[in-house]
């Protein structure tokens, strides 16, 4: 495991005091790198209290405006979810959870995502992920508060790190760098347009089919040679294709 290549998200943040906690919950761990979407109260004296040896680790916490600016250059995300969800998707508990995530540090940058104090991440954000984790809690009463649940978290990691790490696998030596998801995200914008060109999609009814294909294209761990290659696909069909008009499909409705 590379704990240098692994990083905490916290997506919108209401209250400080709960970003100074999980500083403290990151470090008695050994993880460093906070990264902040959008909080609500940053800096603040509250956080500052609540990390108490941690304010290194907030000194350095990256603050961004979106969830793009802060999974931009990571292969491999992680989304923890409280709730089902309408499509399924790939889910582990904590402990296999940092089995994955582990093993993918060694090949790039990995986020993990926590959601917001009231309710979590939003359906179009765990799209974005490679791989959702939720924490089994009691049926009687299942709340986590968000340091709660980053101390569980990056405990499992430190757990693999202290025993040792994982053993080595086959991918380890790959020749490629993981994809990022900055180009991961393009590559969707390309595939959209590709298959509303040629008629396969139409823009106005567009149902599951670009959901579905994010959660089969996230499961891949795509390398970035391969990314272009298919981006190169992509690019050729296009050239070779009439544009549909979904106007005249559509009833003559844009």
């Amino acid at each position: 495991m590379n704990a240098d290549q692994i990083r905490i998200v916290l997506v919108e943040p209401s209250h400080p005091g709960n970003i100074g906690a999980v500083a403290r919950a990151m470090k008695t761990m050994g993880l460093v790198k906070l990264v902040l979407v959008a909080p609500e109260q940053f800096p603040d004296q509250q956080a500052t209290w609540r990390a108490v040896w941690a304010n290194d680790v907030l000194e350095s916490a990256r603050v961004v405006a979106t969830l793009d600016e802060a999974i931009a250059d990571c292969g491999f995300v992680v989304g923890t979810c409280a709730r089902d969800r309408r499509l399924p998707w790939p889910v582990l508990d904590p402990r296999r959870a940092a089995e994955e995530m582990a093993a993918k540090s060694l090949q790039g940058e990995v986020a993990i995502l926590f959601g917001r104090e009231d309710n979590g991440l939003s359906n179009d954000e765990l799209m974005r992920c490679n791989l959702h984790l939720a924490i089994p809690t009691s049926n009687a009463y299942s709340s986590l508060n968000l340091a709660m649940a980053v101390q569980i978290v990056c405990y499992e990691l430190h757990m693999l790190e202290a025993q040792g790490g994982l053993p080595e696998r086959s991918n380890e030596q790959w020749d490629e760098p993981l994809a990022t998801q900055e180009n991961i995200e393009r590559f969707y914008v390309h595939l959209e347009e590709t298959m509303s060109q040629i008629g396969f999609l139409n823009p106005a009814a567009p149902r599951q089919l670009m959901p579905r294909l994010r959660r089969l294209y996230n499961r891949l761990d795509m390398d970035e040679m391969e990314l272009n290659i298919l981006r190169g696909i992509l690019t050729e069909t296009q050239k070779r294709c009439e544009p549909v008009d979904w106007s005249e499909q559509n009833g003559g409705k844009s």
